[in-house]
């Protein structure tokens, strides 16, 4: 039988997941972003000594490298932190300041004003 579980709340990706996550998106990316400009610069400047696929497999591994280091610390550092997601926003909810509720009277004397200095500002804007 399998072990009950202790929460219901869903649990996100741990810290190594979000890391490989992270490299291999980047990978892809870079991977992409290399073949592009790697043929962009094959067919400007010509493939060099080293031959078309030598230059090309360059070009992307060494933005693919790139690409992977920075999106996998990116993506442990973006969501690194010491309480769970759900509780976090909870926590931004609470401190979200509350909204004035106002009359009608109240809110027909706001508006009433605020047109009142739109229609000086443009007044004045004409002059």
């Amino acid at each position: 039988m399998p072990p009950v579980p202790t929460s219901h709340l869903p649990e996100g990706p741990s810290v190594w997941q979000k890391l490989k996550m992270g490299a291999v998106m980047g990978g892809g990316v870079g991977l992409t972003i290399g073949f592009i400009f790697g043929s962009w610069s094959i067919i400007r400047g010509g493939a060099g000594p080293r031959g078309f696929l030598a230059t090309l497999s360059q070009y992307m591994l060494s933005s693919a490298a790139t690409f992977s280091f920075f999106l996998a610390i990116g993506s442990v550092i973006r969501s690194d932190t010491l309480i769970p997601p759900y509780l976090q926003a909870a926590h931004m909810q609470m401190l979200a300041p509350a909204v004035s509720i106002r009359s009608k009277s109240e809110g027909f004397q706001l508006m009433k004003s605020r047109w009142e200095a739109e229609r000086l500002r443009h007044a004045q804007q004409r002059e």
